[in-house]
């Protein structure tokens, strides 16, 4: 992103923040509003650019979406979190605040867009797509970690307004689903502009994404189920699979043809990708015998997880599997003795003074939209078609094509172990178990060693901080 843009982005900041209520959580502090700044179209695109840039850094994470699951074990240094221990109470709770300050930008400029003229009406469309799919996805992914979340449909400019409360994930649904209808009508172009800002392929692929969960985890009906496949087909006509599985997270390579939208990193703009938490600092693999494979760096690199064993063995169900290599690397002594495992997906770019993690965030892509594809069928009782769509992710891998039973049951469970091995370390697997788990294909407790013998809700709790400042807020269930 072009810094004169993001500075504009933060001037306009100064103007609205002031004025704005720290979205369910603290009070206003000021009545300045942005009556100066709405003006001109180019208000509107430098603020939504500033709105790519909150997300990017709410989606450099880990937490929300890989901690609480099975891909990782505690790594050579630092602490893991509070998720991946399962130790999550109201007093160490996540806070959704970064969410709704990202939907808080988003209300703004949606209000403020239709009233601006523009020179091209298609333009206008676009940005309000754009600020309308992200405000769905950042829904989308309150109510996969929260469940029962607030709806803000408003621009908060005032302390003039009533605290909300938290209503069904199936309301929120409804309306995740209304902004994404409205944004795939309002974008131009049914493919691509630029594949770091949302686009119609981006807005299907996440319906698809949200009506699975619906289906699966709010007991939705079979009607989800054939928008969902209509809704994935779009994408997936837009995009292809890269052939060379390592290639897709090249830096040399970002906005392949497999890439639906990725978050752009670069170097002297933005730095700390999530990828250098799985990564050794060189003087950890100083000896290493294979240390010129490793995606090491002297600054910016903490393994504090390591891939964990049950992914290694996952990738080792086959031998030819191409993804292994590509995504996870065992560091080894010269005399062939374990230093470590770490991440090989996220390799970033060596630079003559330093490797730096300059890797997209990828959101989605095509080889992932052909497995939801593949479980939407299975959930229909198409295996057979199921299984054509998972062949295609797997011919790619080298595997060879599923051959096992087509009970639907069986089926199902093949396409969650190839999600683990085609998604590892993509934001999935948390988000993936949960949903499997509630329609019965698996039991996650079982799943995850961190939660076996255990009883702890699915959901991510409240800060009590929260609930203390508003009384209609009411705590997960599970931890009250």
């Amino acid at each position: 992103m072009k810094q004169p843009t993001i500075k504009l982005y933060f001037f306009a900041m100064l103007l609205v923040l002031a004025g704005c209520k720290k979205m369910l959580d603290v009070d206003t502090i000021s009545s300045i509003d942005s009556s100066s700044y709405w003006k001109a179209e180019g208000d509107v695109e430098a603020y939504l650019t500033g709105i790519y840039s909150d997300m990017r850094a709410l989606m450099n994470s880990t937490y929300h979406f890989e901690d609480r699951g099975d891909a990782f074990v505690a790594g050579l240094e630092g602490s893991v979190s509070t998720a991946w221990e399962q130790n999550l109470t109201a007093q160490n709770a996540p806070n959704w605040i970064n969410h709704y300050n990202i939907i808080y930008h988003c209300n703004l400029l949606l209000k403020n867009a239709p009233n601006i003229s523009f020179v091209q009406d298609a333009k206008r469309n676009r940005l309000m797509a754009e600020a309308l799919s992200i405000r769905a996805y950042m829904y989308f992914l309150l109510i996969k970690s929260w469940n029962n979340v607030p709806l803000v449909l408003e621009a908060i400019e005032s302390d003039s307004y009533d605290m909300p409360s938290r209503l069904p994930a199936s309301e929120i649904t409804a309306q995740i689903l209304q902004d994404l209808n409205e944004a795939i009508t309002l974008f131009p172009e049914d493919g691509f502009v630029n594949k770091n800002r949302a686009s119609k392929p981006l807005a299907n692929a996440i319906k698809a994404d949200v009506l699975v969960w619906k289906f699966k985890v709010l007991q939705g009906t079979e009607a989800d189920l054939q928008e969902a496949l209509t809704a994935i087909n779009q994408p997936i006509a837009q995009t292809s699979l890269l052939q060379n599985f390592a290639e897709i997270f090249s830096t040399a390579n970002k906005g392949n043809v497999e890439i639906v939208m990725g978050l752009r990193f670069m170097r002297d703009e933005k730095s700390d990708h999530y990828g250098s938490r799985m990564k050794p600092r060189d003087i950890f693999v100083a000896t290493a015998a294979n240390k010129d494979e490793l995606a090491f760096a002297i600054n910016g690199a903490r393994s504090v997880y390591s891939p964990s064993p049950k992914i290694e063995s996952t990738f080792n169900e086959h031998a030819t599997d191409n993804r292994k290599a590509a995504s996870i690397i065992r560091a080894v002594n010269p005399n062939g003795s374990s230093i470590g495992m770490f991440d090989n997906k996220f390799r970033g770019t060596q630079f003559a003074d330093d490797r730096f993690y300059d890797n997209d965030i990828i959101l989605y892509r095509h080889g992932g939209l052909l497995l939801t594809k593949a479980e939407i069928l299975a959930a229909l009782n198409r295996p057979v078609e199921a299984i054509a769509e998972l062949d295609k992710v797997r011919l790619r891998a080298e595997i060879g094509p599923y051959t096992g039973s087509t009970t639907k049951l069986t089926v199902e469970r093949e396409i969650l172990k190839e999600r683990s091995r085609e998604l590892y370390f993509e934001f999935t697997r948390w988000h993936d178990l949960v949903r499997f788990h509630t329609a019965g294909t698996i039991n996650i407790y079982q799943e995850v060693p961190n939660l076996s013998a255990s009883t702890a809700p699915l959901f991510f709790p409240i800060p009590q901080a929260q609930i203390d400042i508003n009384n209609n807020l009411t705590q997960t269930e599970g931890y009250e």
